[in-house]
């Protein structure tokens, strides 16, 4: 390994363990804090547009190539994502007997694109890096036409869900912040390159307002409900990562991209949830969302030493195997 390699490795180990520490610390301050950090609320659209725009600052061709150069990998992560996730929220909502604004929210939950975050512990996994962010940055393009029309149909049942509002919503907070990024990488690639290894660190820091922000309004919500609710996102997440693994398994995809699309399907851009039900229902709907924003980060820490520990072993036999072949031929 590359003296480079291992440097940006160890930093995304820091980055994957320090953010989830720094969301949990903002959604606690929002929980029991909420006269000081409600009048974040109003600006969550606008925060998480920072966030978006950050995305877009980091987003690059080859990326986007892959789209062309690998379709069924892509095509199996997309599908997977936007088929997996919303049907298990709303199977686990059912299963729990939540409320309609809580069925909502876990369809919601499932229904948005990839976050960010998931192209870092898809990097700690030793995944396809490149597979992930093509996947991200194709469901994130795609979201204001298929998160609404998921939405409307598994949830149109439980409450109304205006379309036009949602797709309006989601462009303002995802596509036009993440063009402008894309656009000022272009005219001003040098300024962006000298503060790339600031900017993951921006877009959690913007995002812990958002989480605070959140949980402000959703704190009465969160110590009353919170219980089952965190059951449920914790099995979200744990089935998206599982039958992520398993449709790329079942697409006979390597290793490599198993893992991209194992993390890419169970880790969603749950901020993105969370500012949509909290815009369109209140703060009961957004409430699996918040708690996704926690515990995606989590859940993905736990995937990649999952991987890791797993990948070592593997290492650690094919070794012992090669020790004992050369013994036998010394031997002879």
């Amino acid at each position: 390994m590359s003296t480079e390699t291992a440097r940006e490795r160890r930093s995304a180990r820091i980055a994957v363990l320090v953010f989830p520490l720094i969301i949990v610390a903002a959604g606690a301050f929002g929980i029991f804090a909420p006269t000081v950090a409600l009048p974040l609320n109003p600006l969550v659209p606008l925060l998480l547009g920072v966030v978006m725009f950050t995305m877009g600052l980091t987003m690059k061709a080859p990326d986007l190539k892959l789209i062309v150069r690998m379709p069924q990998a892509v095509a199996i992560g997309f599908v997977a994502q936007f088929t997996i996730m919303p049907l298990a929220g709303l199977g686990l909502a059912v299963l729990f007997g939540f409320e309609p604004l809580l069925v909502v929210g876990m369809v919601l939950l499932g229904s948005v694109p990839g976050g960010a975050s998931s192209n870092i512990v898809a990097y700690l996994s030793r995944g396809n890096v490149a597979l992930s962010v093509a996947m991200t940055s194709l469901s994130t393009i795609l979201a204001p036409f298929i998160t609404p029309f998921i939405v409307l149909w598994l949830a149109g049942s439980y409450l109304p869900v205006d379309f036009a509002s949602m797709f309006t919503q989601i462009m303002q907070i995802t596509i036009i912040p993440v063009i402008l990024g894309v656009v000022l990488k272009l005219v001003a690639g040098k300024f962006v390159d000298a503060i790339s290894a600031a900017i993951p660190w921006i877009s959690v820091a913007v995002l812990s307002l958002v989480i605070a922000g959140i949980m402000a309004r959703s704190a009465s919500v969160v110590m009353a409900s919170a219980g089952l609710v965190i059951v449920a996102v914790i099995l979200h997440n744990a089935i998206g990562f599982a039958l992520g693994y398993t449709a790329a398994w079942a697409g006979r995809l390597g290793p490599r991209e198993r893992r991209a699309v194992a993390v890419e399907v169970g880790m969603q851009n749950a901020g993105l949830a969370a500012a949509l039900a909290n815009s369109n229902y209140g703060p009961l709907a957004s409430l699996p969302a918040a708690v996704a924003t926690i515990w995606h980060n989590i859940g993905g820490a736990l995937l990649a030493t999952l991987f890791g520990v797993i990948e070592r072993r593997q290492e650690k036999a094919k070794l012992n195997t090669v020790i004992e072949e050369q013994q036998t031929v010394d031997s002879v």
